[in-house]
């Protein structure tokens, strides 16, 4: 690896520091099944796809000072020698698989002279265009070997070199899939920023290269063996046990779809907003120890509890007698997983009934429910979308939640010992704010969880033309109340 300044140009004093890798193998392969399911979300939201780029600060240690920028950008160039996600882009899918796919699935000899028909017209327009990944439902992934990470360098506040490297989305086949950021203090740097593009990484894995990242400036290697990577998971995926993992997640997604509501959120609920997409978010300490307290009491995680009164608030705004929420699920339950730098989150079904009588029987029902939905999240997304298509024709309507559920907190605490006086005080130090304003979302009702210095951060992004914008703020204080009551009584007090 070798680390080059552009000429003339002091790294020092703002710019850029490139970093040459070469990390060994190249080649291509399917995508996996948490990349497609990324990507499928990443099309739907398109132009608006920067949505779902995400970034980490780390500053730097200690042990790593003084920190140049060189230095910084060899520990990146090793960061993404190590991990092949961070080096790998879209391109064309293979078109000798993809006309065996669809043999296989059509079963026509028509459909397939039509594919090789399309496929001898693509290549006659990749001749005078390049490659437009966001028109291909599913191109491959390509890792290549070698290259350069072009390193912004900067002084400031680190936020915001995150938030400038977050702005625009990726360009799927022609960037790499890691931006990267170094904040200078005269000749020293003092935070290294990372932002990530989806389809290399999901929460997890981008805490994992933080990780790594940290052991290459402090100790220059990564002990242990590389974690798996894209390629081989997107084989083992293909393969026979990894197609009877999915068969078995299919069952679940098949059975509940067949008697869920098409969709939860399906009327409007007030006057829609221009942009239609908005985000209502609330930090409040007051649930935060609510969810603690009601953990404790019944021995389950508050990521358990939140899901649960999230989902019964749905069916009271909704008027549903089952709520059908996707939970974001990790699927890092594997042990060569948990290391690896890749996006493997999908969604799961959780389905939970209305009209438990007391906070005792709405857990004793969303414990197995959420362990159906974590089990259900580690599927291949064409089972989901063949399912989709079927059960839609077979009911007479189209059958999607439109409702997700993402818990991205890091650790979960369970606190019986918070008293009433205090949580209830806490109430007073709720704030509300409206973050984020778009014009597409793949989803109509996505409800977040992160660890705020304040206390829990709740936020609900929204389409408003099916949640309003005061209904969205509703939800969100009424979700805190009821969790303040229920931590102190014997049943939560929903309110629509």
């Amino acid at each position: 690896m070798d680390v080059r300044s552009p000429e003339g140009m002091d790294a020092r004093s703002g710019g850029t520091v490139e970093a040459r890798f070469s990390g060994g193998r190249s080649g291509t392969a399917p995508l996996t099944w948490g990349q497609r399911a990324i990507w499928d979300a990443v099309r739907k939201t398109a132009p608006d796809d920067r949505y779902f780029n995400f970034g980490q600060i780390l500053p730097v240690p200690g042990r790593a000072r003084p920190l140049t920028p060189e230095r910084a950008a060899a520990a990146l160039g090793s960061l993404v020698e190590r991990h092949e996600s961070l080096r790998t882009r879209l391109g064309p899918a293979d078109p000798d698989r993809a006309q065996a796919d669809q043999a296989q699935a059509e079963q026509a000899q028509a459909e397939q002279a039509q594919a090789e028909q399309a496929q001898a017209d693509q290549a006659q327009a990749e001749r005078v265009r390049p490659y437009r990944p966001l028109e291909d439902p599913e191109p491959q992934q390509v890792l290549e070997g070698s290259g350069t990470l072009t390193v912004t360098v900067t002084t400031g506040d680190p936020e915001r070199l995150l938030d400038e490297l977050t702005a625009t989305a990726f360009d799927y086949a022609a960037e790499w899939p890691l931006r990267a950021g170094l904040v200078v203090d005269g000749d020293e740097v003092t935070h290294l920023v990372l932002a990530f593009c989806h389809l290399a990484a999901d929460g997890m894995g981008a805490e994992v290269a933080l990780r790594d990242l940290r052991l290459l400036l402090t100790r220059g290697a990564v002990p242990g063996p590389v974690p798996p990577r894209p390629l081989d998971l997107a084989r083992w995926q293909e393969s026979e046990p990894g197609q009877r993992v999915a068969r078995m997640a299919a069952e679940h997604w098949e059975q509940e779809y067949r008697r869920i509501p098409p969709t939860m959120f399906d009327r409007p609920s007030g006057e829609a907003a221009s942009p239609p997409v908005w985000r209502a978010k609330i930090v409040s300490r007051a649930m935060d120890l609510a969810a603690q307290r009601i953990a404790a009491l019944h021995s389950t995680s508050t990521s358990t509890v939140l899901l649960a009164f999230s989902s019964s608030l749905v069916t009271e705004v909704t008027g549903h007698e089952v709520c059908a929420m996707l939970p974001i699920v990790g699927n890092r339950f594997r042990g060569d997983t948990v290391n690896a730098v890749t996006t493997l989150s999908q969604e799961g079904l959780f389905v939970l009934e209305a009209g438990h009588e007391d906070v005792a029987a709405l857990l004793r029902a969303a414990k197995p429910a959420a362990l159906r939905a974590y089990r259900s999240a580690y599927h291949d997304p064409r089972d989901r979308d063949r399912l989709t298509a079927e059960i839609s024709r077979s009911r007479g309507t189209a059958v999607h939640p439109y409702c997700c559920f993402n818990d991205m907190r890091f650790t979960d605490r369970a606190d019986a010992t918070h008293d009433e006086a205090t949580v209830r005080r806490a109430l007073a130090e709720t704030e509300l704010t409206w973050p984020l304003q778009q014009d597409k979302l793949n989803c109509r009702f996505c409800l977040h969880l992160t660890a705020e210095p304040g206390g829990l951060g709740v936020s609900v992004t929204a389409d408003t033309r099916f949640l309003s914008r005061p209904a969205m703020e509703r939800y969100l204080l009424d979700l805190e109340s009821a969790l303040v009551a229920a931590a102190f009584a014997g049943a939560p007090e929903l309110v629509g």
